[in-house]
């Protein structure tokens, strides 16, 4: 999965859910350019503000491991 489709799975849960990238950014602890970047599969965002993301959407950031 590339940046750009994680953006794109991040807006269409936080789009499901109702709210928007202003209400995300306060309840994830990031800053709206950077919800913003992210969503746009731009930017270079760090793995702990993505997880911030992720989990105030319920998601998660899993790396599976190909034997």
């Amino acid at each position: 999965m590339n940046a750009r489709e994680i953006g794109t799975l991040i807006k269409v849960r936080r789009e499901s859910l109702g709210i928007d990238q202003l209400a995300l950014s306060e309840i994830a602890g990031v800053a709206v350019h950077t919800l913003s970047n992210v969503e746009a599969g731009n930017g270079n965002p760090t793995v702990k503000s993505l997880n911030k993301v992720l989990d105030a959407l319920g998601l998660e950031l899993r790396v599976d491991v190909l034997k």
